[in-house]
């Protein structure tokens, strides 16, 4: 739990791959995540609804039991990395999305709408996750478009649309990950189409703990919760054992104890702002070094262009010369054989 409250008692000390899968929903507010993650759950878990401010304030972890008894954890984020919704902001969300994520992330499921069309802030948030956690998140992301709905009332599928609407960035990014990508239809109410889509994701998120061994996905940050996680219980262990003390020295005790956990949530909590601001200077320079490119290839055309126009019009003008030239010529001619007759 965060803000100053113990720490979850559903931390493991160890990282076993004991079947439960945790899926971690990202991306642009209004693209349909918590819509998605009911349609996993097979509830209405998540608040959600049209909104253009979104709905979700706050990482909330909800959980499912399948048929065949496995669990599934799923994470609902709000813009995670809307880095205009302030860094304290998105630094405390990602900490409690990482406390809710326990010993790892099975899958990252990044969340697209084919309502709308895939824009710059989609594409930098992507790049700052990668950033922040590394090239190695590539390896847990599967993609997921929502409105699956409208494609159909279209008559199209998921191949139509990408094969219209899908910019380079989009393309780039399904290379990434291994083409791993489904569409869901969130407003379905045929029980066997969203089973049959929960079936496929699920199928992907198979494939994705295969490829990584069975490992979820971990970094510095997720080990250093742990830590805090194993000196808090050991702790526990310590108070609870204590004999011949008064209920208000072993409250002391227990406040000590708080205070020293809060002390490092908000160690971890700096960590990940700072790896932030880093992220988002990295990134600002290289978005601002790609837009200095291109406007030195477009520089570099216009110039090219304006070359070849001015190569085209004094050809042209040249052409037109030759033939007035010719033209006055044959006229000359003429004329001289008028004179003659």
């Amino acid at each position: 739990m965060m803000g100053g409250s113990a720490i979850d008692d559903d931390w493991e000390l160890t990282s076993p791959y004991n079947g439960t899968r945790t899926l971690v929903l990202v991306g642009r507010t209004g693209n349909g995540k918590s819509a998605t993650g009911n349609t996993i759950l097979g509830r209405r878990a998540f608040k959600s609804r049209a909104s253009s401010s979104g709905v979700t304030s706050s990482c909330e972890l909800q959980k499912t039991i399948l048929p065949d008894g496995q669990i599934v954890n799923v994470i609902d984020t709000p813009g995670l990395f809307d880095i205009s919704a302030g860094i304290e902001f998105v630094g405390k969300e990602i900490v409690k999305c990482i406390d809710l994520a326990k010993d790892g992330i099975h899958a990252v499921l990044v969340v697209f709408s084919v309502r709308t069309r895939f824009s710059e802030e989609e594409e930098a948030a992507l790049r700052s996750l990668r950033m922040l956690f590394g090239s190695k998140i590539i390896n847990y992301m599967i993609v997921v478009f929502t409105g699956g709905d409208e494609l159909e009332d279209n008559d199209e599928n998921l191949e139509d649309y990408l094969g219209r609407e899908c910019p380079q960035p989009l393309k780039d990014i399904l290379i990434l990950c291994g083409n791993r990508r489904v569409l869901f239809d969130n407003k379905t109410k045929d029980e066997n189409k969203r089973t049959a889509q929960v079936q496929e994701l699920l199928s992907f998120v198979n494939t994705v703990i295969g490829q990584n061994g069975g490992k979820p996905f971990t970094d510095e940050i997720f080990v250093e919760m742990k830590k805090g996680a194993m000196k808090f219980h050991e702790q526990q262990e310590v108070v609870g054992s204590l004999k011949g003390y008064s209920r208000g020295e072993i409250q002391k005790f227990e406040e000590q104890m708080q205070k020293s956990y809060d002390e490092q949530l908000k160690r971890i909590t700096d960590m990940v702002e700072a790896k932030l601001r880093e992220t988002t200077t990295r990134l600002e320079q290289k978005l601002a070094e790609e837009h200095a490119a291109r406007m030195r290839a477009e520089e570099q055309a216009h110039q090219a262009q304006k070359k070849s126009d001015d190569e085209i019009r004094s050809l042209r003008e040249s052409l037109e010369r030759a033939w007035k030239e010719t033209e006055e010529l044959r006229k000359q001619r003429a004329e001289g054989r008028c004179a003659i007759l």
